[in-house]
């Protein structure tokens, strides 16, 4: 088989050893959150993208979490075991399993069960016992919230589990999908990637986002070693060319695809107009690739870019109250066949974006709710409105 046609192969299930070209601070000191920009390598890959696709990639848990668990249990790391979801065809060393293979978080009510049974402390025995009762089911709920598999070891020490036995209680450690910040148009052999590096506590223990904290500190630069793959989107630009109005909604870091979006057209010289909404904590700290936009606004290559900083005033506004404080403007270019784009958190920005779209279309239509929800059902349907929520 040529090299050219194993290049091609990259996929999930056998992901291309990229190089971390760039990482970068792009939220400044001062800043309540720590954002960066990374730039993945994928030269020789054969890896192809648009934008609105993700980039998948497959962690590495942090080396000390690791030796933690190996120290509880009396382990070497040596110990062979065979993980059930992972069907290899032979055992790994518990150190390798532990490392790239098995989720260290997300212990669940089994753990407890299997604790349980095996402590020898009649103290923890019974503390366990309590949890597993019916009537301990929210105690047990926020208990393990709170913990990593790590701390239970810790908690119950009279618990004795063999290496295979915790392994049977782990899952698998999954990539995580973070959208691309990048046109290929512009970055045919790049991918670029906006991350909020996770970072907080429960327990009385730090805690790290696992692929955020990877790429951030644990990947050394221009190294052929992170495993990933191009996962393709529904989200994306219209497929009839470059003359639509696009209107894009990001916050925080769900601006990655709308850098993307802008990029594409204007390597494509698209005729369609750009609206721009971001919002985040603090312009002074927060306000991503400021340089970019402030170009990209002076050059006329987007027509507007509102911004929501919710905390440089006593009241907090966010990216939902400017789409209000314009609604005409923006009815007026939904009106005119623009799409509408969404991009960021599901549990709450989304559905209060989603609310304020529904209002607009209410008030500047005289519509009533009825109507200017089946109005929403048909943008849906046309395409002309997509969200990439998580």
């Amino acid at each position: 088989m040529s090299e050219t046609l194993e290049a091609t192969e990259y996929s999930k299930d056998r992901p291309f050893p990229a190089r971390l070209i760039e990482n970068r601070l792009l939220s400044k000191p001062g800043s309540a959150k720590e954002t960066r920009h990374f730039v993945i390598g994928i030269t020789g890959s054969g890896l192809h993208y648009k934008v609105g696709d993700s980039l998948g990639v497959y962690p590495v848990n942090p080396a000390a979490a690791v030796t933690e668990i190996l120290a509880r249990l009396g382990a070497t790391g040596e110990e062979p075991v065979s993980p059930a979801m992972l069907k290899l065809p032979a055992p790994i060393p518990l150190r390798d399993a532990l490392t790239s293979r098995l989720a260290l978080a997300g212990p669940t009510r089994k753990i407890v069960e299997t604790l349980a049974a095996k402590a020898a402390n009649p103290d923890e025995k019974a503390k366990l016992a309590g949890l597993l009762l019916p009537e301990a089911k929210d105690a047990l709920t926020a208990l393990l919230e709170a913990r990593e598999f790590a701390d239970l070891l810790a908690e119950f020490p009279s618990a004795k589990l063999t290496p295979q036995e915790l392994v049977d209680h782990l899952r698998k450690l999954m990539p995580r999908l973070y959208s691309i910040a990048s046109s290929p148009k512009v970055y045919p052999d790049e991918i670029h990637l906006t991350v909020a590096v996770v970072r907080y506590e429960t327990n009385q223990r730090e805690r790290l986002g696992v692929c955020s904290t990877y790429l951030a500190e644990r990947v050394p630069l221009d190294r052929g070693m992170v495993p990933v793959f191009v996962s393709h989107s529904h989200f994306g630009l219209p497929e009839d060319g470059g003359s639509k109005d696009l209107i894009m909604v990001g916050p925080g870091t769900g601006i990655a695809p709308f850098r993307a979006f802008v990029q594409d057209r204007i390597a494509g010289g698209a005729t369609g107009r750009n609206w721009v909404f971001f919002g985040d904590q603090h312009r002074a700290t927060d306000f991503l690739y400021e340089e970019e936009w402030t170009a990209w606004l002076a050059q006329g290559r987007i027509t507007r870019f509102d911004t929501a900083f919710s905390r440089d005033q006593p009241q907090k506004i966010y990216v939902q109250d400017r789409m209000r404080a314009n609604a005409a403007e923006l009815w007026s270019w939904l009106q005119g066949g623009a799409y509408f784009y969404v991009c960021g958190d599901a549990k709450r920005m989304a559905k209060d974006v989603d609310a304020a779209l529904l209002d607009i279309i209410a008030q500047q239509g005289g519509m009533d709710a009825a109507a200017a929800a089946e109005y929403v059902k048909q943008l849906k349907k046309d395409k002309r409105y997509q969200r990439d929520v998580y």
